[in-house]
Order: C-alpha cells, then sequence, then structure tokens
C-alpha cells in the first residue's frame, strides 16, 4: 500500500486509520508492511509525537 509522503498527509492518514480501523499503531504497522520504527521517526521529524493514551500521532 502507498502511504502519503508529506508528513501531514501522513498524519491525517494514520491518525484516520487508527480511530476507525486498527487497535494499535502496531497492528497497523503490521497490516500495512510499515516500519514502525521509520514512521515513527518522520512523524517526529515534522514536530509530531504518539500518545499510546489518545492514539493517535499529536
Amino acid at each position: 500500500m502507498n502511504i502519503p509522503n508529506n508528513p501531514e498527509m501522513l498524519l491525517s492518514f494514520v491518525n484516520m486509520k487508527l480511530r476507525d480501523e486498527y487497535q494499535t499503531l502496531e497492528d497497523l504497522c503490521e497490516d500495512l508492511a510499515i516500519d514502525i520504527d521509520e514512521l515513527c521517526q518522520k512523524l517526529h521529524s515534522a514536530g509530531y509525537e504518539y500518545s499510546p493514551d489518545a492514539k493517535r500521532f499529536m
């Protein structure tokens, strides 16, 4: 699956998937064959951090 490359679009995509389809970030990454560390680093570089309590990047 192609995921957005633009950080803001990626943020929106990931948060929507977490809200609507997946229970955890790990489930999302495993199902979509995304490296979790790369995803977190890319979003961290854009100023976003994952909140497990909120189950979203903020």
